[in-house]
């Protein structure tokens, strides 16, 4: 087994609680030359309360900007802020890696409102 594949420890529904996952809809995607890995910088809207979000995600090999706008994601939105360069990533975008490790984005079957809680 690999790091990322190693069971975690058992967890409570109250720390499951504590992670808030939201529902967004990019709004603009831009390359992230200066990041390590290759990355996009993403402006996501979660919605009128909550706004909109920035985030750094490893998505290049299966995504383009054309293909990312307008497309509803879910990330974790209680994290503090990440610095990633000069880049301020404020949200976790979320996704699973495929057979080679590059990351494919978890998907919302159905629209749904930005902002929109996942439990």
């Amino acid at each position: 087994m690999t790091a990322h594949s190693e069971r975690k420890p058992e967890i409570t529904f109250a720390d499951f609680d504590r992670v808030d996952i939201r529902a967004g809809t990019i709004v603009e995607a831009e390359p992230f030359p200066e990041a390590r890995k290759p990355a996009f910088k993403l402006k996501i809207d979660f919605g009128p309360e909550i706004g909109v979000k920035r985030s750094s995600a490893q998505i290049t090999k299966h995504y383009t900007i054309d293909t990312l706008i307008g497309r509803q994601v879910f990330a974790v939105i209680n994290f503090p802020p990440r610095q990633i360069g000069k880049f301020m990533s404020e949200v976790l975008t979320m996704g699973f890696p495929d057979e080679n490790g590059d990351v494919v984005l978890g998907a919302i079957e159905r629209r749904v409102p930005d902002g929109g809680r996942l439990y």
